[in-house]
């Protein structure tokens, strides 16, 4: 099961999301999202719990618990969407298109 983690500490690490969720189930993979130009934490994750029992566990305790002194945000994570250009649909609109 793939997990979210989200309003995370830009001081929160992959090694540090491993132990957290390690105590709740198998943890088959941490990853800490940066961002590509600056390389800084974007203050979200994923983990990816061995099955969906440890997951869904793993959400109820975790879920609005400190971490890395920050209430994080715990849920299931949901797929990529792609759009008909084939670009992931992040939320936001293009640069070029739609500006504020």
């Amino acid at each position: 099961m793939k997990i979210y983690v989200g309003n995370m500490s830009y001081e929160t690490t992959e090694a540090s999301l491993f132990k957290t969720f390690s105590k709740h189930g198998t943890v088959l993979n941490t990853r800490v999202m940066t961002d590509k130009f600056t390389g800084r934490t974007r203050g979200f994750g994923f983990v990816e719990m061995e099955n969906d029992q440890e997951g869904l566990k793993a959400i109820e305790q975790l879920n609005d618990t400190m971490l890395d002194e920050r209430n994080i945000i715990v849920n299931e994570a949901r797929p990529r969407v792609e759009n008909s250009d084939g670009d992931r649909n992040s939320g936001y609109n293009k640069r070029n298109n739609n500006r504020y």
